[in-house]
């Protein structure tokens, strides 16, 4: 089997209504099509006017035959300072374990150390591959959340020092 060769490109209104339907895909696959989630966000199908400006950025992956498998954001989480979320970090199945996703989390990394000093992520207990990711890459489970989100039902959250 060849190894799949994939493109990173930032946020585009082309891309909207292709990210959006593999993050209502994984939502389905881990039971999170619910209120609580990502899956009612109004601005799932607005990425390229959500994630475009300082601080705010969102990066999609694609494979070689032009399919969008995943993508990663991140975002100033509001009301408080110096903070932000890596948000909407979803692939799919054929894209895991391939190394896209430690290709996406870094540049979103990178980018983050430049406006903020921490990083938070909020996710599902039943989601353990994308904790065990996190906890890969230094984040440190805490137990309360930093702020009141609209994704109440995420119910495991982590935080990162950046720099």
């Amino acid at each position: 089997m060849t190894e799949m060769k994939y493109k990173i490109r930032e946020i585009e209104p082309r891309y909207n209504k292709e990210i959006e339907k593999v993050i209502r895909t994984c939502l389905i696959e881990f039971g999170a099509n619910h209120e609580g989630t990502a899956w009612v966000d109004p601005n799932l199908g607005r990425f390229s006017e959500i994630y475009n400006t300082d601080g705010n950025k969102y990066w999609i992956a694609e494979d070689e035959n032009g399919k969008i498998v995943g993508g990663v954001g991140i975002g100033k989480l509001e009301g408080i300072e110096n903070v932000c979320e890596l948000q909407k970090m979803y692939f799919l199945p054929e894209a895991r374990g391939t190394g896209i996703s430690h290709k996406l989390i870094d540049i979103a990394l990178e980018y983050a150390k430049q406006y903020y000093s921490r990083c938070y992520i909020e996710t599902l207990e039943n989601m353990i591959a994308a904790q065990k990711f996190y906890e890969k890459y230094g984040f440190e489970r805490i137990y309360d959340p930093l702020v009141k989100t609209e994704h109440f039902a995420c119910d495991v959250r982590y935080i990162k020092k950046l720099k």
